[in-house]
């Protein structure tokens, strides 16, 4: 328990020296200070800051650190961060980073800002920039980095070598790439391991011990990224045109950063949340975003209540219906969701598409079959005990059954038609799919018992 309070009280006062440190303006404090930290609680200090000091720390810090601390940072708000600074610091700072992370970055901010760093920057990196711009997030062109450790086919070992030796940037941002070799086109002819390197003879041409490199199309998607990686123990992957010419490497780092984002997106999602919402954003912004999908729920749940208004006389007569209203809609709900959550996965990795909806339904009707026979069996026997009335349980238990099978074919299926007709699918399908389930729930239990009335009551 002590240590418990000591580090609360370590934690309270490196906050209050930061603060100190930027109300003086004292950059040499404020890098002593971040040295202290990891990058995740350093970006959680800057945060707590006011938009004003977040910006002047950025300012004071080395370009080095604030770059990191973006990279830490979600997209959307680090992109925010960076359209707060003088033109000039954000080139400072974006030059630090790779060029994956400069062309999502760019792409995250407003197009004016965007522009005036691009014009002030390097003009074959902003050109690079822009290159990776034009690609989806979610394939290799839109995840690859252009800095290529590229070599002529006319090199020799020594020349190599020499490359290597030098105390350059782009070297050290290579991250242990083995040399790929192309022709006097740029085409991609071969690679070299860096232990071939080291053991061959200097005099010796690249071409003489080159192997056929494995390489992807910049148009390739995440999930077979995903394969290959999950396949072979690279650490990156050349990625050509269609002409075989080198465009760049995507590494596995970035693949598996790519896959957290996308689960995390959709997670959030699926429970109305969306883009990347941190509580350090403006009030309003955050406000705006959730009541766009909370409102739309008010008149989807309106859509539900009304069912049970039109059967008001059935509820008065037999009122132990009202109990087991709840359970039905929310049984089946959750045979739904997990129906949404196989389909939304399938659909990343590829493995469906919205044609294949009949199949996908056919797969689907076959579980929610017997999911829902068993489950409205065991709803049906709990009511029968409970209530001493087996007719209330035969009512309870067909409809379970009916709204479960009819929850996981809506499940499976909807997140397709969505995406046939442009929507997301992770945005959308979670309050159709609740608000039919209890709609469908309602009027399944309510008829049911309508048409039963004589043995209920």
């Amino acid at each position: 328990m002590n240590h418990f309070v000591g580090a609360i009280a370590q934690d309270i006062d490196l906050s209050q020296q930061l603060q100190a440190a930027v109300v003086a303006r004292d950059a040499d404090q404020l890098s002593k200070l971040f040295a202290q930290l990891t990058l995740s609680e350093a970006l959680r200090e800057l945060l707590g800051l006011s938009q004003d000091d977040r910006s002047a720390v950025l300012t004071l810090i080395s370009p080095e650190l604030a770059a990191d601390l973006l990279e830490e940072a979600p997209h959307e708000l680090a992109a925010d961060l960076m359209e707060d600074l003088e033109t000039a610091r954000a080139v400072e700072i974006i030059e630090e980073m790779d060029s994956d992370v400069q062309a999502d970055l760019i792409g995250d901010m407003e197009t004016e800002e965007a522009e005036a760093i691009l014009e002030q920057m390097d003009a074959e990196d902003a050109a690079d920039v822009r290159r990776l711009s034009e690609y989806d997030d979610d394939t290799a062109g839109g995840l690859m980095m252009s800095e290529v450790f590229e070599c002529r086919d006319t090199m020799t070992v020594s020349d190599v070598i020499k490359v290597l030796a030098k105390d350059d940037e782009d070297v050290d941002r290579y991250r242990g790439q083995h040399p790929y070799i192309v022709d006097a086109e740029g085409k991609l002819v071969g690679v070299v391991s860096l232990r071939g390197l080291l053991s061959t003879k200097r005099a010796t041409l690249l071409t003489t011990f080159m192997v056929e490199p494995m390489t992807v199309l910049a148009q390739a998607p995440l999930s077979d990224l995903e394969d290959i990686f999950d396949k072979y123990d690279f650490l990156g992957i050349p990625v050509v045109d269609d002409a075989g010419r080198l465009l760049g490497v995507v590494s596995r780092d970035a693949v598996s950063r790519a896959l957290l984002e996308r689960s995390e997106s959709e997670n959030l999602k699926l429970q109305g949340v969306v883009g990347d919402e941190v509580r350090s954003m403006p009030t309003w912004l955050r406000s705006r975003r959730r009541l766009a999908w909370l409102s739309a729920n008010i008149v989807l749940n309106m859509i539900a209540a009304s069912v049970i208004s039109a059967y008001e006389e059935t509820l008065v007569a037999v009122i132990a219906i009202a109990v087991f209203l709840p359970m039905v809609s929310d049984m089946s709900g959750c045979s739904g969701n997990q129906a949404v959550g196989v389909t939304m996965r399938e659909l990343s990795l590829g493995l469906v598409r919205p044609k294949d909806v009949l199949r996908v339904w056919l797969k689907e009707i076959s579980v929610g079959v017997i999911n829902g026979i068993a489950l409205g069996v065991l709803i049906g026997l709990v009511a029968w005990v409970w209530k001493g009335s087996p007719a209330l349980g035969l009512v309870i238990g067909m409809a379970l059954a009916l709204n479960t099978m009819l929850a996981v074919s809506i499940g499976g299926v909807v997140p397709l038609l969505l995406k046939r007709i442009g929507q997301d699918p992770a945005v959308a399908s979670g309050p159709l799919l609740t608000t039919v389930t209890d709609m469908a729930g309602f009027f399944f239990v309510l008829s049911l018992a309508t048409l039963m009335m004589p043995w209920l009551v």
